[in-house]
């Protein structure tokens, strides 16, 4: 079995190396140790910045077309939302909050005082005030907005009464001026800062919108504004985002006239790099060892904030009462997971698929995050197939009719229904079969279904029937605390994982009371909490990222760390 199935691995990776080099890329190959970084470019772009210029930035995915921080899905919506709209406060490279458009005081972690710039311009020319930011969170706590982001403002005071129709405004949302408000919280959190919205929204063209219609509206499709330094001139839907430097930027000079988004097929990415078709994209892992020796690009890897996972679908989640209300009885043995956890060889499907720029995951919290567990207090569920057979008899789960597949403890018919994403990427259905694979060599009969990757997480996130178990990423942002993904009462809770012990220790990691300002304390809470979740392993955690970029040696003023890249307004490009 285990000669037949690196085979087949091996299989996969020769067949891939001969696809990418088929679509462009350059014959041999570098290890990552060897790939350019950042602070060692050597291209024409080193030094004074330039002005003027496009720079064509590439995705390999068709955006979802949700152009609004309040309402987008996937990454990368997120991607085009950052070169044209920010956030009111920063972070750094250790992760704390800074001032941006907004500066903020506070004696006592639950009532703050804000203050803004003034003179902000939004892209249709009118000002921004603190009313854009109160129209913001109305619209999130609204009963008929269907975003994800109510965890960020249910904590205020008055949220949820506003959100329950009981009350006309949000009580703990106090305006003082058109540049100054003050937001009390429901109680004194450590988090309540870093979890707060942060994104205004611009009053003057959504207010006559219900709120119902926000996400379909054309100011979130297709004629999106916001305050950074570029603005959208034009929208291809899945092809293109054309945006032009915005004069009235506030935050000072814009070295770019254009930036051009085109979406780059996961086939042609590495061709399009080296003829000079496009300046700067993400990239996926396949496609490092093809691009790293390439003359007229660059590598850069930095930490990363994600992880991929297999979940499983425990139960169903009602939105609108923010509660988990029926539970799935397929899965819900904790030994049948964990059998399943010890028959993935994580180490080789991350060698194979991910070509160095990952590691094997045993937490949901990143290794950049402060709380994160050490692997040494962790179970890290080394590759066993011995053992995962062992626990799956114990579990009663065997072969009961002889042709080699589990039935289930009553004897019936046992069948893992897998689901992955699919875009243009060749390499997803191969990673995902060979998930499915590791399980039938202990004996677990599995069926995969690629579904179109626009539609997948609308489908997980209404726990459609056909998801069953799922292949799924996180990004877990800046704010380290794991609540918005995992408490019972989360939509993002995709598992629908319902652990009442689980969720307090994540809500005394928060608690002013039991804490105070000591780290270490809600590092020991985390810490706890990840034992609990790797031990029932509600998803099997697989893997945890380098985040990738190649970008064009005409490309400068580009800089990156954890906290991710620094504002476009600051890229250059030479001609």
């Amino acid at each position: 079995m285990k000669n037949r199935k690196l085979f087949w691995l091996f299989a996969l990776i020769l067949a891939l190396a001969a696809f990418l080099a088929a679509c462009g890329g350059d014959e041999g190959s570098s290890s990552k140790d060897n790939a350019s970084k950042d602070d060692s470019k050597d291209s024409a772009a080193e030094g004074e910045p330039q002005k003027g210029g496009t720079m064509v930035y590439g995705i390999d995915t068709p955006p979802e077309g949700l152009f609004n921080y309040a309402f987008y899905g996937i990454e990368t919506d997120a991607q085009i939302l950052g070169l044209f709209d920010e956030s009111l406060i920063n972070y750094n490279e250790k992760l704390e909050p800074e001032p941006n458009v907004a500066s903020w005081t506070t004696e006592d972690n639950k009532v703050f005082n804000f203050k803004f710039k003034e003179g902000v311009k939004w892209h249709n020319g009118e000002e921004l005030t603190v009313n854009d930011w109160l129209f913001a969170f109305e619209t999130i706590a609204s009963p008929d907005y269907d975003g994800p982001r109510y965890t960020n403002v249910q904590t205020i005071e008055g949220a949820e009464a506003f959100r329950k129709g009981e009350a006309d405004t949000i009580s703990g949302v106090e305006v003082v001026n058109d540049y100054e408000i003050n937001i009390t919280f429901d109680q004194p959190r450590v988090n309540n800062l870093t979890n707060l919205w942060s994104y205004p929204l611009p009053e003057s063209v959504l207010g006559d919108v219900p709120v119902a219609e926000m996400s379909a509206s054309e100011w979130v499709r297709t004629t999106p504004i916001g305050i950074g330094p570029f603005k959208v001139d034009k929208i291809v839907p899945g092809e293109s985002v054309e945006m032009s430097r915005f004069d009235e930027y506030w935050n000072g000079d814009v070295n770019l006239d254009k930036i051009v988004v085109r979406v780059i097929d996961n086939s042609s990415v590495v061709g399009a790099l080296q003829n000079g078709d496009v300046d700067m994209i993400s990239l996926q892992p396949v496609s490092g060892p093809e691009v790293e020796p390439l003359e007229n690009v660059d590598i850069i890897t930095y930490p990363g904030l994600s992880y991929y996972y297999v979940g499983f679908k425990l139960g169903k989640f009602d939105n609108e009462k923010q509660t988990i209300t029926e539970e799935l009885p397929k899965y819900q043995s904790k030994e049948l997971r964990q059998a399943m956890m010890y028959a993935i060889n994580r180490q080789e499907w991350v060698d194979a698929f991910f070509f160095g720029y990952a590691k094997v995951a045993n937490k949901p919290v990143p290794t950049a995050h402060w709380n994160a567990a050490d692997d040494s207090e962790l179970n890290t569920y080394e590759y066993n197939p011995e053992k995962s057979k062992e626990m799956l008899d114990a579990a009663g789960y065997k072969d009961t009719n002889g042709d080699g597949f589990r039935e289930d403890p009553n004897g019936d018919e046992f069948v893992v229904k897998f689901s992955h994403y699919a875009t243009g990427n060749p390499t997803f259905e191969s990673r995902a079969q060979a998930i499915t694979q590791y399980w039938e060599e202990v004996g677990i009969k599995s069926e995969l279904e690629m579904v179109e990757v626009n539609l997948y997480y609308e489908m997980i996130e209404k726990d459609d029937p056909s998801i069953e178990t799922f292949f799924g990423g996180w990004g877990t942002g800046t704010d380290p605390d794991p609540s918005g993904l995992w408490k019972a009462n989360q939509l993002w809770n995709y598992p629908r994982y319902n652990n009442p012990k689980a969720d307090k220790l994540l809500d005394d990691a928060l608690n002013i009371d039991i804490v105070g300002t000591d780290q270490q304390k809600r590092a020991d809470l985390y810490i706890e909490w990840q034992k609990i979740v790797n031990e029932e392993v509600p998803m099997l955690y697989i893997a945890e990222l380098e985040e990738i970029v190649a970008e064009s040696k005409r490309v400068g003023g580009t800089k990156y760390d954890v906290s991710g890249s620094n504002s476009p307004a600051e890229w250059f490009v030479t001609e």
